[in-house]
């Protein structure tokens, strides 16, 4: 398995994910058979609390980071302090990644390290 073969220092102690309107039970299902299988805690502790734009539709990566402003959130008390691997289904501009993480972070979760289903980003938009 690929993450064995990873070996990030420091490895991750938990699992979450990142929540998606398009395959709502998709990325927590794969995120759960992870978890189970690297014998790690999964944790659902980030929402969608403000429907957003699909962020190819943005123009720049301003418009981007500026789409998701306010569209996550994250519950403080289910947030494990140490590091964590986060799941989402596709990567578009990165922006979901960043602010996820950011929030993450400031709730107390150690390093955060993001992991993708599938990339759709063009070389345009990196």
């Amino acid at each position: 398995m690929i993450v064995h073969r990873w070996r990030p220092n420091p490895a991750p102690t938990w699992i979450t994910c990142v929540p998606s309107r398009r395959h709502q039970t998709l990325v927590p299902d794969f995120a759960q058979r992870l978890a189970r299988r690297l014998r790690l805690p999964f944790v659902e502790c980030i929402g969608e609390v403000k429907d957003t734009e699909p962020q190819k539709t943005r123009a720049n990566s301003f418009q981007q980071a500026q789409n998701l402003m306010g569209a996550f959130a994250v519950d403080e008390a289910a947030v494990r302090p140490g590091p964590v691997l986060l799941i989402d289904d596709m990567v578009d501009s990165k922006w979901t990644f960043t602010v996820t993480a950011a929030l993450l972070r400031r709730a107390g979760s150690g390093p955060v390290f993001p992991f993708a289903l599938a990339d759709s980003s063009s070389a345009d938009n990196n």
